[in-house]
């Protein structure tokens, strides 16, 4: 009998590696944790990490927590005011007991959605953040996107706990802490990882990848620090610490002032199909597609610079897709997601022009879609493990986010619209790429992540 691709590659590590427990092989593989630098000075954000950073071919990089999860959950019935101090409670043992303000202990980000503030009556007009710039709330309703497949499913969840850290026991322990709340009514777990190759040995999505079997794995660089190949934390690509704060750029108003020292989190689960992004895409066209027509690398480099002297902006990708009929990844976001101008922060900090806006939070996974859902039938849940990313992403606004997700798909925040078809290969890694399920949220600050405005 011959043997399919899928099999061959599969065959015993498949075997021996179930998907529920292939995750634990993250520690086996990550040959030791990055040197992180505590300071327990906590900051007003509950969104910021302090990460260190590395050089990849000649590029400052930032170095990703190894392991990253996410639970989404619904309200039982609660006593808003009461379930506001256990969690606060629980949340300050987590702090007391593990660093968090950086991955060597655990940072936790939590998220509310707006099935969470629809509780909440005249509270939420008085005090919820106003996007200035689009004339909009701060928090959207999730929507879909251009290239969205109609299967894709707008969630609907009270909250969303991101926790980050370099250890899986620390993340396991918070996991048992927060879900130990008897009000939260856990509806998906999301477990992933990031980098582990820096240091030039094989990185953790390489290993875990081939040791679940996904088609296509064989093809990921070793070093690669995402199933894609590309490195995508380029600290020119990211943006600075505050940047991503309401109050920061200017765009939002805060009214009373309850959210100074927010954020927006969008969280998304995407699937990657690895076979056709490696074997119907020569590095050459996988380079344009990911970032821009034109763009130089060597061979098979993995970071390439992403400096504001490397971007793009509405005119060359207009220009360039004219004459090309093709539009990056990363020329298209930029178009959005970069200062057009320099800007002065309310602390004086100074955001020079091009200077990135997004704080993105993303890692793969091999959940499919996730490790775990309370109505496997809704989000057609497979034990079988799966490439993909659980894509998260800190911006000023839901609008500011919007703008960057519709230039992925060829509409430009200046009012051009590049003539593609969705999911098509000049759409840059929308050919490749599936997004299952979608939610917006309102991060607070730290004084408010617990049940923000129950005291009110």
């Amino acid at each position: 009998m011959r043997l399919s691709r899928r099999r061959f590659l599969g065959g015993a590590a498949a075997a021996a590696v179930g998907a529920a427990s292939i995750y634990e092989l993250v520690d086996e593989y990550s040959g030791g944790t990055p040197v992180r630098h505590s300071s327990l000075d906590l900051p007003r954000e509950q969104h910021v990490l302090d990460l260190s950073t590395t050089q990849s071919e000649g590029v400052e990089v930032i170095v990703p927590p190894l392991h990253s999860q996410v639970f989404t959950a619904t309200l039982q019935d609660v006593d808003l005011e009461k379930a506001q101090r256990q969690l606060e409670e629980a949340l300050q043992e987590l702090e007391a007991t593990y660093d968090p303000t950086t991955p060597a202990g655990l940072a936790v980000t939590v998220g509310w959605g707006l099935p969470y503030f629809a509780r909440l009556g005249h509270a939420v007009d008085a005090h919820l953040p106003y996007d200035r710039r689009a004339q909009k709330p701060v928090l959207l309703p999730t929507r879909r996107f251009p290239s969205d497949p109609e299967s894709t499913i707008l969630e609907r969840n009270d909250v969303a706990f991101l926790l980050r850290s370099d250890s899986r026991g620390n993340l396991a322990e918070a996991q048992r802490t927060l879900q130990g709340l008897d009000f939260l009514h856990v509806t998906t777990l999301r477990s992933g990882f990031a980098g582990g190759g820096f240091d030039g040995q094989q990185s953790l999505p390489k290993k875990l990848a081939m040791a679940a079997g996904v088609p296509g794995a064989d093809l990921i660089p070793e070093t690669a620090e995402l199933f894609l190949g590309f490195t995508s934390t380029q600290k020119a690509g990211l943006g600075p610490r505050k940047i991503a704060n309401h109050e920061t750029l200017g765009y939002v108003d805060l009214r009373s002032g309850y959210f100074h020292g927010g954020t927006h989190m969008h969280l998304s689960h995407i699937s990657e199909d690895l076979e056709a992004w490696y074997l119907n895409f020569n590095y050459d066209e996988r380079v344009l597609t990911a970032f821009s027509p034109g763009q130089q690398a060597k061979t098979n480099q993995q970071t390439i610079p992403q400096g504001p002297e490397n971007i793009q902006n509405a005119s060359e990708v207009t220009q360039g897709f004219h004459k090309t009929g093709r539009f990056g990844h990363s020329g298209s976001i930029q178009t959005a997601s970069r200062l057009l101008q320099d800007h002065v922060g309310p602390d004086g900090t100074v955001y020079p022009k091009g200077t990135a806006i997004p704080q993105r939070a993303d890692f793969n996974t091999l959940d499919n879609p996730f490790t775990f859902t309370d109505d496997a039938v809704r989000d057609n849940w497979s034990h079988e493990p799966a490439a993909g990313v659980h894509f998260v992403v800190f911006n000023p606004t839901g609008d500011d986010f919007e703008r960057g997700r519709l230039a992925m798909d060829g509409v430009l925040p200046d009012g051009t619209q590049l003539d593609t078809e969705p999911r098509s290969r000049a759409q840059g890694f929308n050919s490749v790429l599936t997004t299952t399920h979608r939610q917006n949220f309102l991060v607070p600050p730290r004084a408010h992540r617990s049940f923000p405005l129950a005291e009110l």
